[in-house]
């Protein structure tokens, strides 16, 4: 079975790097990305994946797709932490 795994030495360096970001947010666009979902096209897309990833099934060009897939996820989770941390804490951006 092929796994994505994302460390947590680049998740806290995608945080740090993604800060400046963060502190740009007004209430609104931080609450319009905590809102953030993905396109029940592309959620449908990367379950396939996923299951195919399980299976050990997937294709050099599928596993580059969901590796792509991943990353960008753990980049709006990180969009979406400092959005989260926005709105409990108005003015502390």
């Amino acid at each position: 079975m092929y796994q994505v795994q994302v460390t947590n030495d680049a998740m806290t360096i995608l945080s740090h790097l993604l800060e400046p970001v963060g502190r740009c947010f007004t209430p609104e666009v931080a609450q319009a990305v905590v809102d953030l979902r993905a396109d029940p096209a592309v959620q449908a897309r990367l379950e396939d994946l996923a299951d195919k990833s399980t299976q050990d099934s997937l294709s050099e060009d599928e596993r580059t797709e969901y590796e792509t897939y991943v990353h960008a996820i753990d980049f709006i989770a990180v969009l979406q932490s400092q959005a989260r941390r926005i709105l409990t804490h108005p003015g502390a951006n």
